[in-house]
């Protein structure tokens, strides 16, 4: 199936769902997101965690919890300096601006996704040209005024979960959108085979451990007692077959 067959099936079934929804007072609907935006010459996606993720009452209806002030506005002011940084300096992308599109990821894998797809829509093209040089909409029909399409996205910064990062990746990897993560340590997103349009700027879970043995022959210690909290990543960490040494 085509990208844009994909698309227009996940609109398709959003717009059932929705359907089904009114018809249901009783079932809430999800709750509406907040997008912070630079214009520039390019577009970068972002997903941050600016809320805490829904609680169990509210994950049907995708509702996030507070807001993390230091996790999560920090990181979108950090952007934010960054393109202004960059924007200024003639030598590093001279008559090119940077600009950014910043969803709230919510550190939840269901509302992950479903900015993700806004992010999909935002790069494919709505209208095409024909043979006779006619504009058509996508679902076929004529138009001599299309309507004004935002500018693509180059490609995804974050989440910062490794299990959501997955998530997204298998869903932008499906419109060769890149991503790049800042926190996902997960061992199996370096697998290039599955997470082709993948690349973090951490090293991962098994770096990590080599790392802490290194540690730990480096000051000769003959015990360590490990401390994890519950989660993928710190169960790889802790039962990594690395930090298993016959003089520890």
């Amino acid at each position: 199936m085509c990208p844009l067959a994909l698309l227009c099936l996940l609109r398709v079934l959003a717009l059932s769902r929705s359907s089904s929804i009114s018809e249901r007072s009783a079932v809430p609907r999800a709750a509406s997101r907040s997008v912070a935006r630079m214009d520039g010459d390019v577009i970068i996606g972002a997903l941050f965690s600016v809320h805490h993720q829904p609680s169990a009452e509210k994950v049907a209806e995708r509702k996030c919890g507070d807001v993390r002030e230091q996790y999560g506005i920090q990181r979108v002011e950090a952007m934010f300096h960054t393109l202004d940084r960059i924007n200024a300096d003639p030598h590093l992308l001279p008559n090119i601006s940077l600009g950014c599109e910043i969803r709230d990821s919510c550190w939840h894998s269901s509302v992950a996704l479903e900015q993700s797809i806004e992010f999909i829509r935002d790069s494919l093209i709505s209208i095409r040209d024909d043979k006779d040089g006619s504009k058509w909409c996508i679902d076929g029909t004529p138009s001599n005024h299309p309507p004004p399409s935002k500018k693509p996205i180059a490609g995804v910064i974050g989440p910062g979960s490794s299990s959501v990062a997955i998530q997204v990746q298998n869903l932008l990897q499906l419109f060769n959108i890149p991503q790049i993560a800042y926190s996902a340590t997960s061992i199996d997103l370096s697998d290039k085979t599955l997470y082709k349009y993948f690349l973090r700027v951490v090293p991962s879970d098994t770096l990590q451990a080599r790392a802490m043995l290194d540690i730990v022959k480096r000051y000769n210690w003959t015990y360590v007692s490990a401390v994890h909290t519950e989660g993928e990543p710190s169960m790889i960490i802790t039962y990594n077959p690395n930090l298993v040494a016959p003089e520890i």
